[in-house]
């Protein structure tokens, strides 16, 4: 039998560490092997126990949880899960923290409902035990020589990712040009959490990035978000394409769920360009193959690059992966691809 994943608990509240620790001893996968309070006591407890996963609050006194995260990255990289509130603050700095490598978060309870807190905790944290973490460097945004020249043809770039997907779409907008294919994506995030996110990019990348709204014209320069809860994004049109939230139940597990814009896509035929990103499961894998059998270009993560080698690996094995591309080189097989035809990205 494989041994328990070791986890350290970081929070300053004793009363959420309690509830912590009660969620995890359900699952005898996992073994708590500490607590700690703060940021000092942790980083003593990190030498002394060798977690294989820590959950750390981003709000303590002393240090705060994104600064202790720096350092772990950059002296001890290993899967850190966040811990947040649910509230505007928690998210913006819950997808901080993504960016700055954590693997995952999750939201504290609210309104007291500790009984049913943490519900999808030791599933996170099992996925965060596999994830490949690597020690963080500073991201260089740089734009596109040809930038101001780059003119998108016809075709509509659909993403989907999910474990480690934050930092993966970082780098891979980051160099889009200001007139990009028009892109939609679905990022696995919990509810309240995908607004922050869109906002986090169209500060950092040059297109204009938010979150997707039903009905919203698809237009070239533009990157749509899936908005996190009970909604799916879809691509709907022929000739005017517009985003189409709809209601349903969950996909592949999820919701929103990259299958189905992904499947929704594939009606596109040639002009679709499916790209699945790092993560957990097989979400998206379907839909790509629908991309490619529909005559669209499809493009995988590989493994060495991806925090979770689940989504991108599932989808390769069904032969749904036209290319398989490491991270870095990902954003210049869009741009090459969907470029109208006599122009050449330098």
């Amino acid at each position: 039998m494989l041994s328990p994943v070791k986890v350290l608990v970081v929070d300053d509240s004793p009363t959420m560490r309690a509830i912590i620790k009660a969620r995890l001893s359900d699952d005898p996968g996992l073994s708590v092997v500490g607590e700690a309070g703060d940021p000092y006591s942790a980083r003593e407890a990190i030498k002394a126990l060798s977690p294989d996963v820590i959950t750390l609050d981003i709000e303590m006194p002393k240090m705060n949880g994104l600064e202790f995260l720096d350092k772990i990255m950059r002296l001890r990289p290993m899967p850190v899960i966040m811990i947040s509130t649910n509230t505007q603050k928690g998210a913006s700095m819950s997808v901080e923290a993504l960016a700055r490598g954590a693997v995952d978060c999750i939201g504290k309870p609210v309104s007291g409902d500790f009984e049913g807190a943490f519900a999808d905790l030791p599933d996170k944290i099992h996925t965060a035990a596999k994830a490949n973490v690597r020690q963080k460097s500073p991201r260089k945004v740089v734009a596109s020589k040809n930038d101001a020249a780059y003119q998108p043809g016809d075709k509509v770039v659909f993403i989907g990712a999910s474990t480690g997907g934050v930092d993966a779409l970082l780098t891979v907008l980051s160099t889009f040009p200001r007139n990009c294919p028009p892109t939609l994506i679905t990022q696995h995030m919990p509810p309240g959490f995908t607004s922050s996110f869109a906002a986090r990019l169209n500060s950092t990348c040059a297109p204009h990035v938010a979150e997707a709204t039903d009905g919203a014209p698809i237009e070239p320069g533009r990157v749509y978000i899936a908005p996190g809860g009970s909604t799916h994004l879809e691509v709907e049109g022929r000739l005017h394409l517009k985003c189409r939230l709809s209601s349903g139940k969950p996909v592949s597990g999820h919701q929103p769920s990259v299958d189905v814009l992904f499947n929704s896509a594939a009606r596109l035929r040639a002009k679709a360009v499916g790209v699945l990103l790092t993560g957990m499961g097989k979400d998206g894998a379907d839909g790509l193959l629908a991309i490619k059998n529909a005559g669209g270009h499809t493009i995988g993560q590989d493994e060495k690059s991806s925090v979770v080698y689940g989504m991108p690996r599932v989808a390769a094995e069904m032969g749904a992966v036209r290319q398989q591309v490491g991270l870095p080189f990902i954003t210049r097989k869009i741009l090459t691809h969907c470029q109208v035809a006599e122009q050449s990205v330098a």
